[in-house]
């Protein structure tokens, strides 16, 4: 299926993004050790969320409940057509945001400019919100020098 292997150029682009065969078949996409999301040869995408953005996913008719471990977060998506394909990018993109905003000096403005991108509605950015690690400042108790 020519969409699956267009959407397996698309995310191995991405930084810190590696691929794998999949235990059950198919491929994965690994953040360091983390599953981004795999794809199934018939066509099925499935991602990991947590639940509360899973459920978000579901309420909105933006993807199915997971055959196998539903209410868990993890979702499923079927690509069948070019929109198919954007969309399941668009999922994976999402899943792949939670563990990028770790890895960047500057996570506020990259989730700004990917929410930006991604068309986040508010609801989606209140539920990601929580995946920007606060800027730690550091405060000294001794004395600065003179």
């Amino acid at each position: 299926m020519k969409h699956l292997k267009k959407l397996e150029e698309e995310v191995s682009m991405w930084p810190h993004i590696s691929v794998h065969s999949h235990r059950f078949g198919g491929r994965e996409f690994l953040f360091g050790k983390a599953e981004v999301g795999h794809v199934h040869i018939g066509g099925a995408v499935d991602i990991p969320f947590t639940r509360p953005i899973g459920d978000a996913l579901l309420a909105e008719a933006l993807a199915e409940e997971h055959r196998w471990v539903p209410n868990s977060g993890w979702i499923t998506f079927r690509i069948r057509s070019e929109q198919d394909f954007k969309h399941a990018l668009w999922l994976m993109r999402l899943s792949y945001l939670r563990y990028l905003l770790k890895t960047t000096d500057e996570p506020r403005n990259l989730f700004e400019q990917e929410s930006e991108q991604l068309r986040l509605s508010s609801r989606f950015k209140s539920l990601l919100g929580p995946f920007v690690p606060k800027k730690a400042t550091v405060v000294s108790a001794d004395p600065l020098p003179a």
